[in-house]
């Protein structure tokens, strides 16, 4: 069972997406918050499995609730809720932990989807959207740069890097490396820990600034199988 926390300040809204996802099965709605106050205490009381936040709330913003949470739980699963994707909150918010973001009006089938993938920790952008987050991030100061890869990554983890940096799921990495997705996840915790990076959104920019992928985020050389 997958346990959700639903953060916005709109009871409608909250209304809704609760009936959503206890109608899809496996998900169950543990608190509700109304403001990022809330929303902090929810989480730290509840501990869900996956977090989906407002960033535009009262009081305290979801953008500043997100940097609480995530700073009292770095493995805290936040999904950024918005009604505009070019939200400059929401780069901020990524740059900060969040695992990835929704636009309010989307397919109800992508949020039901948004909240499994997030319960296990796959990244939430699609690949223009993925773009967009990196342009932006590579000019962030708390994403650090490397002109080379650091030597102690293993060959195999600078494959996942590159493919991260490609912005494929932990899924497709497992198809072109030919390995188990078990073993992908693996590879995918020890580059963040090596690297000392929240996510994966992250990786990719650290990737794009070693020159592991190029302008097009596709990479410059071939991970071996």
């Amino acid at each position: 069972m997958i346990r959700v926390l639903i953060a916005d300040d709109q009871a409608l809204v909250r209304a809704g997406v609760r009936m959503l996802l206890q109608a899809a099965g496996g998900m169950e709605v543990v608190g509700e918050a109304d403001d990022g106050a809330e929303a902090v205490r929810q989480a730290m009381r509840h501990r869900p499995d996956v977090i989906l936040m407002d960033l535009r709330m009262p009081r305290v913003d979801g953008l500043e609730a997100a940097r609480r949470i995530l700073k009292a739980d770095p493995a805290a699963r936040i999904v950024v809720l918005t009604t505009f994707a070019e939200d400059s909150n929401v780069y901020a918010a990524l740059r900060a932990g969040a695992l990835g973001f929704l636009v309010k009006d989307d397919e109800p089938e992508r949020m039901v989807d948004a909240v499994r993938r997030a319960a296990v920790g796959e990244p939430l952008l699609a690949p223009s959207v993925l773009r967009r987050v990196m342009e932006r991030a590579l000019a962030a100061e708390d994403v650090r740069s490397e002109a080379t890869p650091p030597a102690h990554l293993t060959d195999r983890e600078l494959d996942v890097l590159t493919l991260l940096g490609s912005g494929l799921s932990n899924n497709e990495i497992a198809e072109s490396l030919h390995v188990g997705v078990t073993t992908v996840k693996t590879h995918v915790g020890a580059v963040m820990e090596k690297l000392g990076l929240r996510n994966r959104i992250q990786a990719a920019v650290v990737a794009h600034r070693m020159g592991l992928v190029d302008a097009e985020f596709r990479p410059v050389t071939r991970p071996s199988p």
